[in-house]
């Protein structure tokens, strides 16, 4: 049933007929936020695309926690936008095959005793990648015997009945293709399925993955996923913390003055942090200050901490499908009666930091030493900010009531609104510019920040000199990170420049202004470069816009007598034709860190004081385009 046959209801006409049954596909395809959050077109991480693989990789990463399959095979066909995840479990039963991916409410997780602290619980997930895909099929093999069942748009097309198989492998192969139909035209960035993939490893040692036939693996778990993601050198050598059900690495780095987690459950990576984060953040505050004999702030002794964070859990609740925060309180569920005589979550992890951090400290000295010391300097910042973040919070809430280079939205990422992942604030260069996209914008879910001019080069300056920047202070206040990602009020933060070397270095002045105060904010993957046409090529019968020269090319071949324009700016774009590159067809850049990227070093060489070896770079790298090349004869 199409979408439009049940939302378009006359109210006049509510009777019998408007009740209406849905199959467990065409909810899941009439309704896909339910299921997946939103769907997207891969340019976040968060996309609905990745989601559909993870909930695949889920079910495989399950049958090796309980014991079976140490190897996984992840193949992604980028042309064809064909997934491909193959894992060497039990495989799902032969004789339930076909319910298992296409029924809601059918599934082995209900039973705790099949799958002891699952990655998930619903019996949603293969659901809904059957149900979003156009093309799906699930391969079981299992004693001897397989089974292939194919669908389209999570109906079923093909069933080849239990047959025999020459091989003592088993486990189960499934293979789809996300829907264009519902998620446009999406493209897989490989940055974002590989830093899942290491995760995944990470969480698992002993567990073997192979994407696109690299292989991964990590013998060191937490510690190693720490080590590989830390963007400036540890104080002192991570501590790492394994006990029951618990695991942790942490450490302190100097340039950051909060606290910030890789942070899981059962393996899901709780990206919204929830009680195990918040028990932990208590906890190590707790421990700390009882070990220093110092009546610090929780904040001070937590700021600069970077820490890797797993707890694993009899049916943990999540706050929604997708699993981004964790809800539970206890480590086992509460009972039908609502009773709970299963440890409090806060409890537990207290008493593991209790016995094991207390020891480490008082056994490696050198260790608690550099930690007083970096405590000591949140200490002294804290105070000689104090005075003039309450001046510049003043000031800052005070401009945002009368400043127009804001222009807010209705619908926020730190509330419980429907539509929270799609608020998106755009930075951008004068008024022009934001001029035309505060009139295209969805006012609903998209604000407009308008900055005078290039921001202040932040690589040299500290927190305070940040605060007592009028521009900075009212950029950071309006995205609300200044005590941590939290109250992020954004999902999507988009840089907005022109495509010219003024915008260029506008766009590096942004991303060392968040590298030097927020890593965090990328880290998370909410920071992002917008992408504006630089041509327009048109006749009376036909329009494109063009991204690129090959694009260009392509469009004149196909518009006979065209007329070609080249933007130079977002302000020569009008409000008319602006909407069209900030809706739903938008094309966002991410801006990835890399495992192997030296934050420091690069922001060193491109925004420090060394000049003349950078004009030397700039001057043997310089590449000159000829103008011809974009004029059109």
């Amino acid at each position: 049933m199409e979408q439009t046959d049940i939302l378009n209801i006359n109210p006049v006409d509510y009777n019998d007929d408007s009740i209406v049954h849905l199959e467990d596909m065409e909810h899941i395809r009439l309704r896909p936020g339910m299921y997946i959050g939103k769907l997207g077109d891969g340019s976040s991480h968060d996309d609905g695309i990745y989601v559909l693989i993870k909930e695949v990789i889920d079910n495989s990463i399950d049958e090796f926690t309980s014991g079976f399959g140490k190897k996984i095979e992840v193949k992604i066909n980028f042309a064809e936008r064909r997934v491909s995840i193959r894992d060497y479990g039990r495989g799902i039963p032969l004789g339930k095959l076909v319910e298992a991916v296409s029924k809601l409410n059918t599934g082995a997780k209900y039973d705790s005793k099949v799958f002891q602290k699952s990655v998930g619980l619903n019996g949603v997930g293969t659901k809904a990648v059957n149900a979003l895909s156009s093309y799906f099929s699930v391969q079981s093999f299992r004693e001897g015997k397989t089974r292939r069942a194919e669908f389209c748009d999570g109906k079923l097309t093909n069933d080849s009945g239990i047959t025999a198989f020459a091989s003592d492998d088993t486990g189960t192969l499934v293979e789809f293709v996300p829907d264009s139909k519902l998620f446009g035209n999406y493209h897989f960035i490989g940055e974002y399925v590989e830093k899942r993939i290491w995760n995944y490893c990470y969480l698992n040692r002993g567990l073997t993955m192979y994407y696109n036939d690299k292989r991964y693996y990590s013998k060191n778990g937490l510690l190693d996923l720490l080590e590989n993601n830390l963007q400036s050198d540890p104080l002192y050598p991570i501590i790492h913390i394994k006990e029951g059900d618990f695991e942790a690495a942490f450490t302190h780095i100097n340039g950051q003055s909060n606290d910030y987690y890789f942070s899981f459950v059962n393996g899901q990576h709780t990206t919204e942090g929830g009680t195990h984060q918040s028990a932990f953040r208590e906890a190590y505050a707790r421990v700390v200050k009882d070990f220093i004999k110092k009546d610090y702030a929780p904040e001070v002794i937590r700021g600069g901490l970077v820490c890797a964070l797993c707890v694993r859990i009899q049916e943990p609740v999540f706050e929604a499908q997708t699993k981004t925060k964790l809800g539970s309180t206890h480590l086992e569920p509460n009972k039908v009666d609502g009773s709970n005589d299963s440890p409090l979550l806060k409890t537990y992890v207290l008493d593991i930091l209790k016995r094991n951090l207390d020891d480490y400290l008082h056994m490696h000295s050198e260790t608690a030493d550099a930690l007083l010391a970096k405590i000591t300097a949140n200490e002294k910042e804290r105070k000689e900010i104090a005075g003039i973040k309450k001046v510049a919070r003043e000031a800052s809430k005070k401009a945002s009531l009368n400043n127009r280079k804001l222009r807010d939205c209705h619908v926020h990422y730190n509330t419980n609104h429907a539509r929270r992942l799609e608020s998106t604030i755009f930075i951008t260069e004068g008024d022009s510019a934001s001029g035309s996209i505060t009139k295209s914008r969805d006012v609903d879910t998209q604000a407009v920040f308008s900055l005078r001019g290039k921001p202040k080069n932040t690589y040299s300056i500290s927190k305070v000199d940040v605060y007592k920047n009028e521009e900075l202070n009212l950029l950071h206040n309006a995205l609300d990170i200044d005590d941590g990602m939290e109250n992020l009020r954004y999902n999507n933060v988009v840089i907005a420049t022109d495509a010219d070397v003024d915008g260029m270095h506008i766009r590096l002045l942004l991303l060392t202004f968040f590298l030097r105060f927020y890593p965090e904010l990328i880290q998370t993957g909410h920071v992002y470069i917008l992408q504006t046409p630089l041509f327009r090529v048109r006749n009376k019968q036909k329009t494109t816009y063009c991204y690129t020269d090959d694009e260009r090319i392509a469009a004149i071949h196909d518009t006979p007598k065209a007329e070609i324009t080249r933007f130079k700016g977002l302000g020569e774009i009008s409000p008319d034709e602006f909407k069209n590159f900030i809706g739903k067809d938008m094309r966002l850049d991410p801006v990835l860190l890399h495992k192997d990227f030296d934050t420091q070093s690069v922001l060193s060489f491109y925004m420090g004081e060394n000049t003349l070896e950078r004009r030397e770079f700039i001057m043997n790298n310089l590449r000159v385009e000829d103008d011809e090349s974009i004029v059109v004869a």
